[in-house]
C-alpha cells in the first residue's frame, strides 16, 4: 500500500501488565493482516517485536518496539510495550507516539497494579483506550471476572462489543455484539473462522450485553441518546459512531475478547482499532512553547502546518550508530535536516526510516501522525523536540521517573574502565531512565534503575553489544557523622627545625546544627590575634577535616565552628600552619562532642493490592521503617513510608515476591537521621569488616 491519508492512519500501542500477552497479539494483528507469512512465537524466539538477545533468552518484553499493519485501506503503527515494572519507563515514554492504546488483560490474572498504573498515564496523556481479554483458552480464563477487574481497578465504564462462545478448552469462538453473529474459530492459527448463528445457549445473555452496550454507547452524545429514548435502539451505523465518540472522548472503553497464540478474535481487533480509535488529525491542537520569546504555540494534526515531533525513543547499536525515533505532530518531513529546538541545532540526516521491527524501510516522505526514524544525529535525544528553524517550538515531555536500586559496578578485567564508560553512555542514550555516577565518596562506580532486573539486563546488553564484561556489587551506604554536643577546642600548631618555623594557635568552639542543614564557619576574631588572611586558611582546614570523621570514615555534616581567639607569629606563622591548626583542631574537638552516625533515609511510595496492604506495612516495621499514611486508589492502596536506606537496598526483588509481582514502589532521598544507639556497634563491625576485605 502507498501513501495513506493521516485520516485513516492509527498509531496503537500495545499495553498492560507482563505476561498478559501484548506480544503475541501484536504477532497474531501482523499475521491477520497480511504482514508476515507465518504467526511470530515469543516462546522459540520468532517475534518480530521481541528480537535482541535478552529478550529472546528471558522471554520478556524490554525494549518498546515498532511495526505496521495494512487493515481495509488504513495504515496501523504498532507499537509493542513492556509490560514488566523493571521497564514500564519505556512504555511511559512510548504514550507521547500513540494515539490509542489496546490493553491487553490476561482472562487468567485480570488486572494487575502494572496495568493500573499505564492506565493512569493513559489517562494523563489522553490517550484514548480500548481492551481485549486474551487467553479466553487458557485453564481459568474467567471472562466476566476480567471485566468485573477492570471496571473495578481502572474505574472505567466497559462496552463490550464480543464475548466468548465457552472457555478454557471448551473456547470455540466469539459473538460480535454489533451485528450479533457467532465467529466460530477453527483453531489452525491462521485465525480462520465461519461466521454463524448465535447459539440458542446464549441468545439471552448475549441480547443483554448487548442492550448494555448500546445503553453505554447511547451516551456519548445527546444526539445518540435522545434518538436511543424514543425509538429504544440504535442502528449499527449509530453504534459506530457512539463508538468511535466515546472512546475519543474516555466515555467508555470498548472491549472484545479472543486468544492472541490461537489467533482468535484478532479480525475484530483490528475492526475495533479502525472504528473506535482517533486517527493523528483528531488529535488535540499541541501546545509548545516558541524557545526564543517563552510564549506559547500551537501546532494543529494537520500537514500543512509547519513541521514538528516528538522525540519518544533512541536506540543503540554498535553497528548502525544512533537511531532517533519521532512521531510526527505536524506538517511534513522532506529533504535532510530539521532543527532541534532544545539543542539549537541543526540536525542533518540521510534517509527517512519505518521500522519494522529489527528491519528499517526507507521513505521519500513522512507526514503527520507518521512514527519514523533517522540515523546518525549528533545533538538530539529522547525528549527533544524536532522542527523548522524559522518556526522553532519545544514540546514538553513528561519527566523520566527516578531509579529504585543502585549496585556498584566494576570491570571484570582491569583496563575496560574507558570501554564501560563509553558504552555506558550508549546505552543510557537509549534509556533515560539508567544513571551512572562515579561516587567520590566510597570512589565506586555506581549504576541506578528501575528495579534489579533492569540493571542485571543493562549489564547483559554491556556484553552482548559492546563485548564488555562487568561486576556487579551491593553499593557502599554513604553514612554521614556529626555532632551531639558543643565543645571548644584549642588548638597549637608549632613546628621549629631550624631557620623559618610554623606558628598558628586556635580557639574553636564546635557545635552541632539542625539536620540538612550543613556547615558554617564563623568569623569572631576581634584585635588581628589571627590575621585576617590566615582566616580562610583555618576554615579549609576544618572542613578539609570534616571529610572523614573519626567513628567510621564518613563526611561531617550539620556543624557550626566558630574562630573565636588565637594567637600567630610574625615570622613563623603562614597559612598551611593555621590550616593544619584548624584541621587538628576540629579532630580533636569532634572526638570530645559525642559524635554520631548519621544514615540515609528514603522516602518511598509503595502501591500494592490491598489485601497485601498489612504485609507490607509489617514488612516495612521490621525494616525501621516509619509509615507515614496511607492512600487507597481503587483496589490497591499507596502507602507512604520513611525508612533507612542500608534497609531497602535489595526491596525491589522482595516487594516482587511479597505481593506476587503486584507491587510497584517509587524511592527517593528525603534526609539523614541519627542511627539508633542499638545498632550503632553492629553497624561499625560490618563496616570494618567491608574496609578489611576490600
Amino acid at each position: 500500500m502507498g501513501k495513506i491519508d493521516a485520516a485513516k492512519l492509527r498509531n496503537v500501542g500495545f499495553v498492560g501488565q507482563g505476561d498478559a500477552g501484548k506480544t503475541s497479539l501484536a504477532e497474531a494483528v501482523l499475521f491477520a493482516s497480511g504482514m508476515t507469512d507465518r504467526l511470530g512465537k515469543v516462546d522459540d524466539g520468532s517475534s518480530n517485536f521481541d528480537f535482541d538477545e535478552v529478550e529472546i533468552k528471558r522471554k520478556i518484553t524490554i525494549n518498546s518496539s515498532l511495526h505496521h499493519a495494512d487493515w481495509k485501506d488504513h495504515g496501523i503503527t504498532l507499537i509493542d510495550t513492556p509490560g514488566y515494572t523493571n521497564f514500564l519507563h519505556d512504555t511511559r515514554s512510548s504514550m507521547s507516539a500513540m494515539g490509542g492504546t489496546v490493553l491487553v488483560v490476561s482472562a487468567v490474572d485480570g488486572v494487575k497494579a502494572q496495568s493500573s498504573m499505564i492506565w493512569k498515564w493513559a489517562e494523563e496523556f489522553q490517550v484514548p483506550r480500548i481492551a481485549f481479554i486474551n487467553k479466553m483458552d487458557r485453564e481459568r480464563a474467567d471472562f466476566k471476572a476480567a471485566i468485573a477487574g477492570m471496571e473495578e481497578s481502572l474505574g472505567t465504564r466497559v462496552a463490550v462489543l464480543s464475548m466468548p462462545i465457552g472457555s478454557e478448552e471448551n473456547f470455540k469462538g466469539i459473538i460480535d455484539l454489533v451485528r450479533m453473529k457467532a465467529r466460530l474459530f477453527s483453531f489452525d492459527g491462521k485465525g480462520t473462522f465461519q461466521e454463524a448463528d448465535i447459539p440458542e445457549e446464549l441468545k439471552e445473555e448475549a441480547e443483554q450485553m448487548r442492550f448494555e452496550m448500546v445503553e453505554a454507547v447511547a451516551e456519548a452524545n445527546d444526539e445518540l441518546m435522545e434518538k436511543y429514548l424514543e425509538e429504544d435502539s440504535l442502528t449499527d451505523e449509530d453504534i459506530f459512531d457512539g463508538l468511535h465518540q466515546g472512546t475519543k472522548e474516555g466515555i467508555f472503553t470498548p472491549v472484545v475478547c479472543g486468544s492472541a497464540t490461537a489467533n482468535c478474535g484478532t479480525h475484530l481487533l483490528l475492526d475495533t482499532i479502525i472504528s473506535c480509535l482517533p486517527s493523528p488529525v483528531e488529535r488535540p491542537v499541541k501546545v509548545g512553547t516558541n524557545p526564543k520569546t517563552g510564549e506559547e504555540v500551537e501546532r494543529k494534526p494537520l500537514p500543512d502546518e509547519p513541521f514538528s515531533a516528538i522525540v519518544f525513543k533512541t536506540i543503540a547499536d554498535p553497528y548502525t550508530g544512533k537511531l532517533t525515533v519521532f512521531r510526527i505532530v505536524s506538517g511534513t518531513l522532506k529533504g535532510d535536516s530539521f532543527y532541534n529546538a532544545n539543542k539549537e541545532e541543526n540536525e542533518k540526516f540521510g534517509q527517512i526510516l519505518k521500522l519494522e521491527g529489527k528491519k528499517q524501510k526507507p521513505v521519500s516522505e513522512a507526514s503527520v501522525g507518521d512514527v519514523v526514524a533517522v540515523a546518525k544525529l549528533k545533538y538530539t535525544e529522547t525528549g527533544d523536540t524536532l522542527c523548522v528553524a524559522s518556526a522553532p517550538i519545544i514540546f514538553e515531555m513528561p519527566k523520566n521517573p527516578e531509579p529504585v536500586i543502585s549496585f556498584a559496578l566494576e570491570p571484570k578485567n582491569k583496563g575496560d574502565e574507558d570501554k564501560i564508560h563509553s558504552s555506558l553512555k550508549r546505552l543510557i542514550e537509549e534509556d533515560p531512565c539508567l544513571k551512572v555516577v562515579r561516587d567520590e565518596e566510597t570512589k565506586e562506580m555506581i549504576i541506578s534503575g528501575m528495579g534489579q532486573v533492569h540493571v542485571e539486563v543493562t549489564v547483559a546488553k554491556l556484553q552482548q553489544k559492546f563485548g564488555v564484561e562487568v561486576i556487579l556489587k551491593e553499593p557502599k551506604v554513604p553514612y554521614r557523622e556529626a555532632l551531639k554536643k558543643k565543645v571548644q577546642q584549642h588548638y597549637r600548631h608549632k613546628k621549629q627545625s631550624g631557620g623559618k618555623g610554623q606558628f598558628a594557635d586556635v580557639h574553636l568552639e564546635i557545635e552541632p546544627m539542625p539536620r540538612g542543614t550543613g556547615y558554617e564557619f564563623v568569623d569572631k576574631i576581634v584585635g588581628g590575634v589571627v590575621p585576617r588572611g590566615f582566616i580562610p586558611a583555618v576554615d579549609k582546614g576544618v572542613q578539609e577535616s570534616m571529610q572523614k570523621g573519626i567513628l567510621a570514615g564518613f563526611p561531617v555534616q550539620d556543624v557550626r565552628v566558630t574562630l573565636y581567639d588565637g594567637q600567630h607569629h610574625a615570622v613563623d606563622s603562614n597559612e598551611m600552619a593555621f590550616k593544619i591548626a584548624g584541621s587538628m583542631g576540629f579532630k580533636r574537638g569532634m572526638e570530645q562532642a559525642s559524635p554520631v552516625l548519621l544514615e540515609p533515609v528514603m522516602h518511598m511510595e509503595v502501591s500494592v493490592p490491598d489485601e497485601c496492604v498489612g504485609d507490607v506495612i509489617g514488612d516495612m516495621n521490621s525494616r525501621r521503617g516509619k509509615v507515614l499514611g496511607m492512600d487507597p486508589q481503587g483496589s490497591t492502596t499507596v502507602v507512604n513510608v520513611q525508612v533507612p536506606m542500608s534497609e531497602v537496598l535489595k526491596y525491589a526483588p522482595e516487594l516482587r515476591s511479597m505481593t506476587s509481582d503486584r507491587g510497584m514502589f517509587t524511592m527517593g532521598f528525603d534526609h539523614y537521621d541519627e542511627v539508633p544507639s542499638h545498632m550503632l556497634d553492629k553497624i561499625l563491625a560490618e563496616l570494618k569488616v567491608q574496609e578489611e576485605g576490600q
